[in-house]
């Protein structure tokens, strides 16, 4: 399989840039993808489109304000994402003008009053312009909130706003820790779950925290060549009992987006069961793979030759989904992180 037979043609126009005014106010494309018939409709049809022997999954990870600004001795102003921490309190993270952040470097963190909120220094070089950042302090969440920024993805060509701190979070976001938002969940609002667990449908939490690699594009020539980055994922003993309760009884399970199916698919056994509630994951589901545990997908429209319209085709069809996504630039749905969706079920 070849990355460019995942290419297919975007206006930029239709890349969306802002959410819509109100959450929740978005279209939706039904596909079928067991006949790859397609429907138009919006958000708040949703609920009537789940069988009421559904289970739901969502992913609560929360967005961290990881994207930071520094000084360095020199005087530059160096950004700083992220990634994740290690044991230590040191700290992966993607640096700005990487060739330059050479380690033993120093830099200081102001807040938006001025004051420094602390110093660090680079103690080693991870690759791929990744650097390990050692602080004078063990920082914490509350660095973040008073220092960081909204790390929207590259393509909103926009710097973050106020708006984007609740904007670019689910209602359900709980679990700090994520670079990047699980967007297909930005479209529920509590109204819109309060409607689905009516049906008798109940909505269940896993964690998994958006890694680096939601950014990045394939550049492998071919598909099979692409190394999936690790991100780390955890299902609570009272979810993983009930899933598994769920799949025994033959219900389908609709996954929110493609962070909880990696997270399904990755804690699954060959039966089809849950095996494992918490771990590392660099699943890379493409065509050809079988789905172990997932039947359903709530999605947004992803960028062209990414391993998350590779996801979407694997569960749908390439022919499917390339036909529904034609439809969708035909008719003008907006596209990525803040901009429609896509129900895929069969």
């Amino acid at each position: 399989m070849l990355t460019k037979d995942y290419y297919f043609d975007l206006p930029e126009e239709l890349i969306a840039q802002y959410p819509s005014k109100e959450r929740g106010n978005d279209r939706l494309l039904l596909l079928d993808k067991n006949t790859g018939e397609y429907r138009d409709m919006q958000i708040g049809d949703l609920p009537s489109l789940i069988d009421p022997s559904t289970v739901v999954v969502v992913n609560n990870s929360k967005v961290r304000k990881a994207r930071c600004f520094a000084q360095s001795a020199t005087g530059g102003i160096v950004e700083f994402l992220f990634l994740k921490e290690f044991d230590d309190g040191s700290w992966m993270a993607m640096v700005s003008k990487s060739k330059r952040q050479k380690v033993g470097k120093s830099y200081e963190f102001r807040d938006r009053d001025g004051n420094v909120a602390a110093t660090c220094i680079i103690a080693g070089d991870l690759g791929d312009g990744n650097r390990r950042v050692v602080f004078d302090k063990r920082i914490g969440e509350d660095f973040f909130a008073r220092v960081g920024h909204v790390p929207l993805p590259p393509y909103i060509k926009r710097e973050d706003e106020f708006s984007d701190e609740s904007r670019y979070q689910t209602v359900y976001a709980k679990k700090e820790g994520s670079v990047a938002s699980p967007t297909a969940g930005l479209h529920f609002t509590p109204g819109l779950m309060d409607e689905v667990r009516r049906k008798g449908v109940p909505i269940y939490e896993v964690t998994l925290h958006v890694g680096l690699g939601t950014f990045l594009p394939v550049r492998s020539e071919n598909i099979e060549d692409h190394h999936m980055h690790t991100e780390h994922f955890e299902i609570s003993d009272e979810v993983f009992d009930a899933l598994n309760r769920a799949k025994s009884e033959g219900r389908r399970i609709l996954a929110i987006g493609t962070t909880s199916v990696r997270t399904l698919e990755s804690a699954a056994g060959e039966d089809g069961f849950l095996k494992k509630k918490s771990g590392d994951t660099d699943i890379f589901i493409r065509p050809g793979y079988r789905f172990r545990f997932v039947d359903d997908l709530l999605t947004n429209f992803h960028t062209p030759e990414s391993t998350l319209l590779m996801l979407v085709s694997a569960l749908a069809g390439k022919d499917n989904i390339f036909c529904a996504y034609r439809h969708a630039v035909e008719q003008r749905y907006r596209f990525f992180s803040y901009g429609d969706a896509m129900l895929i079920k069969g």
